[in-house]
């Protein structure tokens, strides 16, 4: 049994080793209540067992991410320590559209720059 477990590891905490995810109990989260493609297959569950060379599929923010383990954590280190964990497989995020509202640099917005600025984000919203 124990040599079982070093070959695989939990999803919910390669996930957080591999800081796709901030927080453990996000990564549960997101894996039972949206689901998480380990080789194609939807696992619901934070248990499911991953191990190196399966391929995740999961959503991050309005962005599908697709990575293939090629190592088990054994903490949740530095950033750099974390990308060796995976190979990212992910499409390009789109580029970003030129005519979108964006806030502007020098800090916080006064008040009536920040109801316009609210503002023309509902609109592309709708």
């Amino acid at each position: 049994m124990a040599e079982a477990s070093r070959d695989t590891l939990r999803v919910d905490k390669w996930l957080w080793q591999a800081r796709f995810f901030k927080t453990r109990s996000l990564a549960a989260r997101v894996v039972a209540e949206h689901g998480v493609r380990i080789n194609g297959l939807r696992v619901a569950k934070p248990a499911a067992q991953v191990s190196p060379g399966d391929v995740l599929t999961f959503a991050t923010g309005a962005r599908v991410r697709v990575a293939r383990v090629l190592a088990l954590g054994t903490r949740r280190g530095p950033a750099a320590e974390a990308r060796t964990l995976y190979e990212d497989l992910s499409p390009p995020p789109p580029p970003r559209d030129p005519a979108a509202p964006r806030a502007l640099p020098g800090g916080r917005p006064e008040k009536r720059a920040r109801r316009a600025f609210d503002a023309a984000r509902s609109r592309t919203l709708d």
